[in-house]
């Protein structure tokens, strides 16, 4: 595995971990937001570790995750989607876009949980040994 993947890897976990102590207390913007960056730092470790290309934009990682996981037989087909249907997270949270309202707890949570399902897969189809 090249340095870089693991590097990605590694802030995936650590946005993991922090996601999951926010979550203890009533602040499920920043959770969802947590969940949302540990997915996008996984989709950045199988770009770089498939392509040697880092992508510049949130929708350059989301659709160069696409493109390269269509490739790939035996994960969760959801996880494409998932960056799409998450940026609104780290959007409300940035930005308090007003285009949807912010999750409730029980949605960071969940989100929460897929995003760490979604880091086991990539780590899995990467082969880290840590997954």
């Amino acid at each position: 595995m090249k340095p870089e993947t693991s590097d990605f890897l590694a802030r995936a976990a650590e946005d993991l971990a922090d996601g999951r102590k926010i979550a203890t207390l009533p602040l499920p913007k920043a959770t969802a937001r947590c969940a949302y960056f540990a997915a996008f730092h996984a989709a950045e470790a199988f770009i770089f570790e498939r392509s040697g290309k880092v992508a510049k934009t949130h929708s350059g990682v989301e659709s160069e995750f696409s493109r390269l996981f269509r490739t790939v037989s035996g994960a969760e087909e959801r996880l494409p989607r998932f960056l799409g249907e998450t940026y609104v997270y780290k959007d409300i949270s940035d930005y308090m876009a007003a285009r949807r309202p912010a999750p409730s707890e029980a949605e960071a949570h969940e989100t929460l949980e897929t995003a760490a399902r979604f880091s086991d897969n990539i780590r899995g189809l990467l082969g880290d040994r840590d997954a």
